[in-house]
Formats: C-alpha cells, structure tokens, sequence
C-alpha cells in the first residue's frame, strides 16, 4: 500500500505556498511583508514535511497532505511572521491562523512533537537536533510515537549519509512498522521519503543534500 502512496509526486507545493503569502502579506507594509514572507517559508516547510510524512508512515495521499500541509502552514508562519515585523492590518487574520494552526497541530499530535520537530529540524539540516528528538520520540510510551520517532532516526542517519548507522537501525523499524516487512523494504521506503524529503527542501530554497 505504501509502496503504491509512494509513486505520488509529494512535489509542486510552491504555488499553495506563494498564494499564502500573497493572501496574508497584501496589507502589510513593508516590514511585515518581509517577515511575512520569512515566517511562511518556515511554517510552510514544517506543514509540507509534516503531511508527507504523516501520510506515508501512517498512510493517506502523500502529494495531497504535503500540498495542504504546505498552504497551511505557509499562511499560519506568514500571520506569525507578519506580526514580528508589523502590525497585520486584517482583523480576521488571528482567526485565519487559528483556523490553520490547526492542521499543522494535527500532524504534531499524529507523530508527536518530539518526532515532529525531530522532522522539521531534518528538513532544516539540523541532524544533531533532530537525532535528539527522535531519540526522545523512539523513548515514547505511545507506539505510533515511537514508530515516528524510530523513522525520524533513520532518514537522519541516511541523509548524512551514514549507510551503517541507518542500516542498523532497521531491525527496530521492522519491529514497531508492520508495513516494513523486511530489511531490504526499509531501504527502499527510506529512500523513497528520502527523496521527497530532498524536494521539499528545494521547493523552500535549500540545498536538496546538506552540506557536511
């Protein structure tokens, strides 16, 4: 089933990311749209990770969750970042936010938030960070916790391009995924979110590999 959610392009999130910025920078003055524009490419590519991730581990549309994920967290980080560098001139913007906030606090409850930020400090390149916070999800008591925060470790390991170490850890993704049903199957699932992971950073401005 995965394998098949895979196949999904999770790419093309930058139109529903610039349409956010568009809709809630317009009435801001020239500060609040830079920090518009700076708190959406952040709350974007927390979103757009979070939905892949989501609906791959625990299953759903891949594209369509990190697309909705993406303008949803595009247009909560450009209320949050209009607001550091101005005065939002939209009242209903605290509602909007509230409205979208809500969809990036359901894939932080799905994973956790050690897993989630583990995740998003992934996207970012901060593997260090990201360990810690997997490492502290995999310590969960709540099985789909541990299940992410084992996942978060593994992309971490590989994306650094520490082969073993990744390798290492698959025994233990076979043991909390069921639909992990052999070692070489977590290679190919681990590369696979991998990739997708490698585009979103592209489609918010970062290296695809980070630099070592």
């Amino acid at each position: 089933m995965k394998n098949q959610i895979g196949k999904i392009a999770s790419a093309r999130l930058l139109a529903p990311l610039l349409a956010a910025i568009l809709v809630t920078a317009a009435g801001c003055g020239a500060n609040a749209q830079k920090g518009a524009v700076e708190g959406a490419a952040t709350g974007a590519m927390a979103g757009a990770v979070g939905g892949m991730f989501t609906a791959w581990v625990f299953g759903g549309d891949v594209a369509r969750a990190g697309a909705r994920g993406a303008a949803y967290g595009g247009s909560s980080g450009a209320v949050v970042g209009a607001m550091a560098g101005g005065r939002v001139d939209d009242a209903q913007a605290a509602q909007k936010q509230a409205r979208q906030d809500a969809e990036i606090r359901k894939f932080r409850e799905e994973i956790g938030t050690d897993a989630f930020n583990g995740l998003v400090a992934l996207g970012e390149c901060k593997h260090e960070i990201a360990l810690a916070n997997a490492r502290e999800a995999a310590r969960s008591g709540k099985k789909d916790f541990v299940m992410a925060g084992v996942w978060v470790e593994v992309l971490t390991e590989a994306d650094r391009n520490r082969t073993e170490a990744a390798s290492a850890l698959y025994p233990r993704l076979l043991a909390v995924d069921r639909d992990v049903k052999t070692e070489a199957d977590a290679q190919a699932q681990t590369a696979e979110l991998l990739r997708q992971l490698r585009e979103i950073r592209v489609e918010y401005g970062l290296p695809a590999v980070c630099s070592a």
